[in-house]
């Protein structure tokens, strides 16, 4: 029987800035016994222009990922803002293209594909450190990788679900863990001293826990504090959750 085929989705950011999150994106597939592909013919989701008001840009960039990605089995992304945008903003740009439907049901973010799809038992990997979870925004509003504070219903989290599952790990709870961190992509440049100000009180909240690592599934997050905490000085780490789960973090 041959392997399931999943397509690479690798947004720009991650490409240019953060390639081991993308090697640890395709050894998690690859443990797990998928076909990973990376197509050639792909470039940027068309995100920061819709953020930006930017419509007519989008359209060429939406169309040209409908035409990359459209045969394989899924689609993988180590970006949860990136699947937000494709999975549920792209109909004002494709309109009523008949590749798009398929194309939202088989995108997926990699933590959420690894635990609603692969569902592991067990990652094989050893992480002996402390660190502390940072739940994005996209992944938590958007995807549903857990559930937010405004929401009154039962606690979840797929990702600390995710976590659990590596050895020697030690996860420890933040205070305020879903508040955002303050990147929000074009708005750390329109208001750069309101995003930095946000980042300060995220990794305050992180410091506060003595973990050693602050883990996150957004790389753009993890960017934002990762400087500030540089800028300042601070102890604390900032790692991919992905890495955790492939052992790839040096």
């Amino acid at each position: 029987m041959p392997k399931p085929r999943v397509a690479l989705f690798i947004p720009c950011y991650i490409n240019h800035l953060f390639p081991g999150v993308a090697v640890a994106t395709m050894t998690l597939l690859e443990r797990f016994g998928y076909e990973v592909i990376y197509p050639e013919g792909q470039t940027c989701c068309g995100q920061p222009f819709a953020n930006s008001g930017a419509h007519e840009e989008v359209i060429p960039l939406a169309q040209n990922f409908l035409r990359t990605f459209t045969g394989y089995d899924y689609i993988v992304a180590p970006s949860a803002s990136c699947t937000g945008m494709v999975r549920h903003h792209y109909d004002p740009y494709v309109g009523d293209d008949p590749a798009y439907a398929p194309i939202q049901q088989t995108t997926y973010e990699i933590l959420e594909f690894l635990h609603d799809v692969v569902q592991p038992e067990h990652f094989g990997v050893s992480f002996p450190h402390t660190l502390t979870l940072h739940q994005s925004c996209h992944g938590l509003r958007e995807l549903e990788l857990g559930v937010s504070s405004e929401r009154v219903m039962p606690y979840y989290s797929k990702v600390e679900s995710l976590l659990k599952r590596v050895d020697d790990l030690t996860l420890l709870p933040m205070e305020r863990a879903d508040e955002c961190c303050g990147f929000g992509g074009t708005f750390s440049v329109n208001e750069p001293d309101i995003s930095v100000r946000m980042g300060q009180n995220k990794l305050d909240n992180a410091e506060a826990t003595e973990a050693e690592y602050l883990a996150g599934f957004d790389s753009s997050c993890l960017m934002h504090l990762d400087g500030i905490a540089r800028r300042e000085k601070r102890g604390i780490k900032t790692v991919h959750v992905a890495e955790i789960l492939a052992g790839t973090v040096r």
